[in-house]
């Protein structure tokens, strides 16, 4: 498929390079603590499993997230003429689309959406959709690892920065301020952050999160094992493990691993003999960082930036916050 002209991709990290990929995991499966990074989650399956997610009784970030863009669109996007929107880690369009309903006509045509993902085909698909929808919005894709290569939007100006989802959470903490610090550098002054944080609340309603009824997540994390047979032709059987997620008090964070239900053997061109995965043990396969008023302080003292506005529901559940430089 020939590369649309608006979709700017190093070509190392289009879709990141098979090499790059390939070392990752083996990284993570050779380690004591065996792991998988949470990216590879995202392939057409794992895609499809997790807008699930995001629809089920259980899983509130999603819809409450979107529940304070819908609330509170005008205020946020109030005086945006002529914006660039830079959305970290886009996926869908589904957020960034509550706030560009909020613009007129007059102000589309002088807006820029610029998508950042690894994913060619989800930049490609939110350009699609946003373009038909709001056709008189330039959509200007950017396929990349935004952890990496977040100086590709060097080149647009009057920004506001859109990292929602509480993807951030993903990060460890020290990793997640790095970053924030990183980002406040690039961000001038006068543009803007809008950081999504999921909050720490009560154990039970968090871990519920992550352990639907319906057994979605499990389906969506064992998937990762699935994605690994593709890319080292391993031999992993999904079957043969289990889900489990749970809240770290200390770490303030939901963990999600998948634990072997049995002895195996796993073998693959990429490993030196085979890899060995006992009864019991466990592939970690996600973090999922909470967060506090303190944070949200933190990572304005850490990136030179300040806060602007918190928008929450009415549980504070989920904050939305409005930096400035």
């Amino acid at each position: 498929m020939e590369r649309d002209p608006d979709i700017l991709a190093e070509d190392t990290f289009l879709e990141i390079a098979m090499e790059t990929k390939e070392k990752e995991m083996l990284a993570g499966l050779m380690a004591t603590q065996k792991y998988l990074p949470c990216k590879f989650f995202y392939d057409e399956t794992g895609s499809k499993l997790f807008e699930q997610i995001t629809r089920l009784e259980e899983y509130y970030p999603s819809r409450t997230e979107k529940s304070i863009l819908k609330q509170n669109s005008g205020e946020l996007m109030q005086g945006a003429d002529g914006t660039t929107l830079v959305e970290l880690g886009s996926g869908d369009c589904s957020k960034i689309s509550i706030l560009l309903q909020s613009l007129c006509r007059e102000k589309l045509k002088t807006s820029t959406y610029v998508p950042i993902d690894v994913s060619l085909s989800a930049v490609e698909e939110s350009r699609c959709k946003l373009q038909d929808r709001f056709g008189a919005i330039e959509v200007c894709g950017i396929v990349a690892d935004f952890m990496q290569q977040i100086h590709l939007v060097s080149q647009h100006e009057n920004r506001i920065f859109c990292f929602f989802g509480s993807t951030i959470g993903n990060l460890d903490r020290r990793d997640a301020f790095r970053f924030v610090a990183k980002l406040g550098k690039l961000i001038k002054r006068g543009e803007r952050l809008l950081l999504g944080l999921d909050m720490v609340k009560d154990k039970l309603v968090l871990e519920r999160a992550y352990n639907d009824e319906k057994g979605i997540t499990a389906k969506f994390n064992k998937n990762i094992l699935n994605v690994t047979n593709k890319i080292l032709r391993t031999d992993f059987e999904p079957e043969y493990f289990r889900h489990h997620a749970f809240y770290d008090d200390d770490e303030q964070r939901i963990e999600m691993h998948l634990v072997a239900m049995r002895d195996m053997i796993v073998k693959s061109p990429f490993f030196e003999g085979v890899l060995e995965i006992s009864k019991g043990q466990t592939i970690h396969t996600e973090n999922s960082h909470k967060f506090t008023s303190h944070h949200i302080d933190e990572f304005a003292s850490v990136s030179g930036l300040s806060v602007r506005s918190v928008y929450a529901d009415s549980n504070r559940w989920f904050t939305l916050t409005d930096y400035i430089k």
